[in-house]
């Protein structure tokens, strides 16, 4: 790997740690359910679908992910512009050609996937094939071969996983609650025995909206970085930030838009507008283009 990925040294530390919090938080929650619930069980199978949910999307997110967007591959010969420019920026990024994919949409987005470098994929849609000249098309692109080179897409993986195991655990916990479960203590006025309750109750309403701050926290994190990466992947970090202002413009709605993959495209394909609220922006797929315009042009390459 190029020395272009070595300055993410520090934002990557930065990730992995909020991933250490994540799965102490699981490890948590699970723990206090068993506890509340007296079974054991809850925190085993907690442990138990963590593994086997991050082992089934680490094999199969990609196939998954292109079949929703109905994303089409591509040889040399069907768009030898595109195929090109990849393979010439994959060569110095000492990155393997990953599989290209087009996505039949007019609006202007792209994304990488798969689960290692050996096996990625980039999809780039129609539109942004159309409306980028060749200088800010090599800009999405080099964004895309980062988010290959640091991993992201394993990252991103693993903490939808996350996401989804903290909201099973949390309904699990509520419905058993709604039910009459709960600790047996022989004394239904037990103070402790109440609050310990309670706490149960607000941790599983809390737990949700939690995993997914952490989640969209790191998801901006990676944005930031694999712009960073794809500038200097060019040596040219104008190309990228003139396609995110077109990108940022765009307002062709896409057919193929939903929650599950968004945070995996270069912009949000839903085309919100970012609220500069500091609320609004936690629960935000991505960064504002705006900051990350800025800081591409205050880098000094």
């Amino acid at each position: 790997m190029p020395s272009i990925y070595k300055h993410a040294d520090s934002n990557t530390r930065k990730t992995w740690f909020l991933m250490t919090i994540f799965l102490v938080f699981i490890i948590f929650v699970g723990w206090l359910f068993s506890y509340i619930l007296e079974s054991s069980a809850i925190l085993y199978f907690a442990v138990f679908l963590s593994i086997a949910m991050s082992i089934s999307s680490y094999w199969f997110s990609d196939k998954l992910v292109l079949s929703m967007v109905k994303a089409i591959p591509i040889e040399k010969k069907d768009n030898s512009e595109l195929y090109n420019l990849v393979e010439n920026l994959c060569i110095t990024a000492g990155l393997p050609l990953p599989k290209i994919y087009i996505i039949n949409e007019a609006q202007l987005n792209a994304f990488a996937t798969g689960r290692d470098k050996n096996h990625a994929v980039i999809a780039v849609t129609r539109g942004l094939l159309e409306k980028l000249n060749r200088l800010e098309l090599e800009g999405v692109i080099a964004h895309e071969l980062s988010h290959i080179g640091n991993k992201d897409m394993l990252i991103s993986t693993v903490i939808v996983v996350f996401t989804g195991i903290i909201a099973l655990l949390s309904d699990f916990f509520l419905r058993i609650t709604f039910w009459g479960g709960g600790r047996r203590d022989g004394d239904r006025d037990n103070n402790a025995g109440a609050l310990l309750m309670i706490l149960g109750i607000v941790a599983a309403i809390l737990a949700p909206l939690a995993a997914t701050l952490i989640r969209l926290s790191i998801s901006r994190k990676r944005e930031f970085l694999a712009d960073a990466d794809g500038a200097l992947l060019t040596r040219y970090p104008e190309g990228l930030a003139s396609a995110l202002q077109k990108i940022d413009t765009d307002v062709t709605p896409m057919k193929v838009a939903n929650n599950a993959t968004a945070h995996l495209y270069i912009d949000s394909p839903f085309n919100e507008k970012q609220s500069t609220n500091w609320f609004v922006k936690l629960f935000s797929t991505h960064p504002p283009i705006e900051d990350r315009i800025k800081a591409l042009r205050d880098m000094d390459i």
